[in-house]
């Protein structure tokens, strides 16, 4: 039977493909305030940026591809059991090839109703507008997890960190609630490996190696060793 691994990936793995994020210095969010795009409180004052904001962001994501990180956590299939469970909205996991990912914070590529949140739809790289409604006649909006807004995934992301054997996180800054506290979820045998180049400080968790590597040079170095160990076993 494989082994269980969890993937907690966040935004630095994504910006390795060329996505930007909120702490960068340039890019989209220099244009707006993440209070005017990226809350509830955004939509109802101006729809009309909020969409055109999502809509940057799906174009933008058109034009990138994923990265060694990406490709390396698919080889892991190979030997073991892997879920992916990112904060990140993009789809660079399911295009690099990997089969069992959970988004925590929504997916970019996706809308839903605003008074449906069931009615779901995948639109690609596509843009919506002001005006275009779901089946059952409401405006759609970005299929995102605002600030402010609940985590509906949260309990299925924390039960899966209960069936880790290993967890990798990678590429996140362990700031961002929710999503951080699921390292308090896994079982005390658990072996952690934190993959980041910043200097994060992490104090409390047992069994954790820190991998001071960005996301592109860590990651396959640290999967050719976890596929290594199967040889023995």
């Amino acid at each position: 039977m494989k082994k269980k691994i969890v993937v907690l990936t966040g935004a630095g793995i994504s910006a390795e493909s060329g996505l930007k994020t909120f702490r960068d210095t340039d890019g989209l969010w220099e244009e707006y305030h993440i209070e005017d795009v990226a809350t509830y409180e955004a939509w109802f004052r101006n729809q009309e940026l909020v969409i055109e904001f999502y809509n940057k962001r799906r174009m933008q994501l058109a034009t990138v591809v994923p990265n060694p990180a990406h490709y390396a956590l698919v080889k892991l299939e190979q030997k073991y059991n892997v879920t992916i469970v990112t904060q990140n909205v993009d789809d660079l996991h399911e295009r690099a090839g990997s089969s069992d990912i959970l988004h925590l914070h929504g997916e970019l590529t996706k809308v839903r109703s605003s008074k449906y949140p069931g009615l779901i739809k995948d639109i690609g790289y596509s843009e919506i507008h002001p005006g275009d409604m779901c089946e059952k006649g409401a405006q759609l909006r970005p299929h995102i997890v605002w600030f402010g807004e609940p985590v509906p995934l949260i309990g299925e992301a924390a039960r899966l960190a209960m069936q880790a054997e290993i967890l990798l996180v990678i590429g996140t800054s362990m700031a961002v609630y929710p999503a951080a506290g699921l390292v308090n979820y896994v079982p005390s045998h658990c072996r952690i490996f934190l993959v980041d180049p910043g200097d994060i400080q992490v104090q409390g968790i047992k069994n954790l190696k820190f991998i001071r590597e960005k996301a592109g040079i860590g990651v396959p170095v640290l999967v050719e060793q976890l596929l290594a160990e199967t040889e023995n076993e």
